[in-house]
């Protein structure tokens, strides 16, 4: 069964490991410089938890790193430009990444990563011990300004 993801927020700066995450004697305040953020989609379902990223181009085996320590999964991923002629290009080069915290009952040694058409996929299984239910209705007012 599919549902809503609950929000979490980014991992703070004092979370991130620099070491364990690749990035060691860089600042980690706002990630590594000129990194890219990583496009995902988040899919919880009653026993995993899954994250597609978009990395188009890539070599998964040289290109891309992930890991998964203290609730958080970190990717990382690499594209060099290549040395040829162009008139115009938009791809986008250098260093690219991302962070976001696992749900409530993640099982972090049970991780899998997958590589397909440019998508990779990460999942990590979810007990349904550790999730919990949030069930009834949330008032939503309107603010009127003068």
């Amino acid at each position: 069964m599919n549902s809503l993801l609950e929000w979490r927020p980014p991992v703070p700066p004092d979370e991130f490991d620099p070491v364990e995450s690749g990035f060691a004697g860089l600042p980690t305040r706002c990630g590594p410089p000129a990194a890219h953020s990583i496009l995902i989609e988040e899919q919880l379902t009653d026993d995993a938890y899954r994250v597609h990223a978009e990395l188009p181009g890539l070599d998964p085996e040289k290109d891309i790193r992930v890991n998964v320590a203290q609730g958080v999964l970190t990717l990382r991923a690499e594209r060099s430009q290549q040395a040829q002629h162009r008139s115009h290009g938009e791809f986008r080069y250098g260093s690219f990444f991302r962070a976001v915290r696992l749900p409530a009952g993640a099982r972090e040694d049970g991780t899998r990563a997958t590589y397909k058409d440019g998508i990779l996929t990460v999942t990590v299984p979810v007990t349904s011990a550790g999730k919990e239910k949030k069930e009834g209705i949330i008032p939503v007012y309107r603010v009127v300004t003068t």
